[in-house]
C-alpha cells in the first residue's frame, strides 16, 4: 500500500487569526482535493472553535468534537457535545461552537452539494497570510498561486497575488494581477488598494495610480 499519510493533532500547524479560532489546516497539510476538512482548537474555556455562520448555498458540513468538549449553538439551541459528538450541518442551519472544556478540537468536514469540491479562499488566504506574518513570503505565495490556478476567475485571487508580488518586489507581476482583479471587480479593489500596505512598493509606479484612478 502507498500514498497514505498518517498524522496527529500535534503534527498540524497553528493558525492563529485574531478574533477567529486556532486553524489547524488537515486539508492543506494531506493534500486533500475530494472535500474540506479541516480542525480548530479552543485552547481555554470559552474560546470560540466554529464561528457563527451558515453556509446558504455553499456546503453541507459535519462536525466532530475530537479533544475535550464544546456546546454548539444550533440555530438557537445550546447542545452539549463532548468528545465524540457528531454535529450534521445543512447548509441553513446558524452554527456556532465553544470551547468548553480547555484543550477542545473541533474537526470541520464539508463539501457543496452537487458539486466538484474547490478550496475555499478564506482558507487559502487566511493560511498565506498568517505565513506570510511568519516571514515565509514564499510559502504564502505558493498558496496563493495555488488558489488562482483553480480559481482564475476570483478577484480575491488576483488581489491577493498582486499583494505577495508586491511583497516580493515583482512590480511587473503584481500590476498585472492587479488589473485582472479590477477587470473583476474594479468597485471592490479601489476601496482596498490605496489604503493596503503591502502595495506600498507600487506607489512610486505611475501604472499603479493609473490602474486605481
Amino acid at each position: 500500500m502507498s500514498g497514505y499519510r498518517i498524522v496527529t493533532l500535534a503534527d498540524l500547524d497553528r493558525i492563529e487569526v485574531p478574533g477567529s479560532p486556532v486553524l489547524r489546516p488537515l486539508r492543506h497539510e494531506l493534500g486533500v482535493t475530494a472535500f474540506g476538512i479541516n480542525a480548530f482548537t479552543g485552547d481555554e474555556t470559552g474560546d470560540l472553535v466554529i464561528e457563527q455562520h451558515r453556509e446558504e448555498g455553499g456546503p453541507e458540513e459535519l462536525y466532530a468534537v475530537v479533544t475535550g468538549r464544546a456546546t454548539f449553538t444550533l440555530d438557537g439551541v445550546a447542545v452539549d457535545a463532548p468528545a465524540g459528538t457528531l454535529v450534521h450541518a445543512p447548509p441553513e442551519l446558524l452554527r456556532e461552537a465553544v470551547a468548553a472544556e480547555p484543550g477542545t478540537t473541533v474537526l470541520a468536514i464539508g463539501a457543496d452539494i452537487g458539486k466538484a469540491f474547490s478550496p475555499s479562499g478564506w482558507e487559502s488566504f487566511t493560511l498565506a497570510n498568517a505565513y506570510r506574518r511568519r516571514g515565509e513570503l514564499a510559502a504564502g505565495r505558493a498558496i496563493v498561486v495555488a488558489r488562482l490556478t483553480g480559481s482564475p476567475s476570483d478577484w480575491k485571487s488576483h488581489y491577493n497575488a498582486a499583494r505577495f508580488e508586491a511583497l516580493a518586489g515583482d512590480t511587473d507581476a503584481a500590476l498585472v494581477h492587479l488589473r485582472h482583479a479590477l477587470a473583476l471587480n474594479a468597485s471592490e479593489v479601489r476601496k482596498l488598494a490605496p489604503a493596503d500596505a503591502d502595495l506600498d512598493s507600487l506607489r512610486s509606479d505611475q501604472r499603479f495610480a493609473e490602474a486605481i484612478a
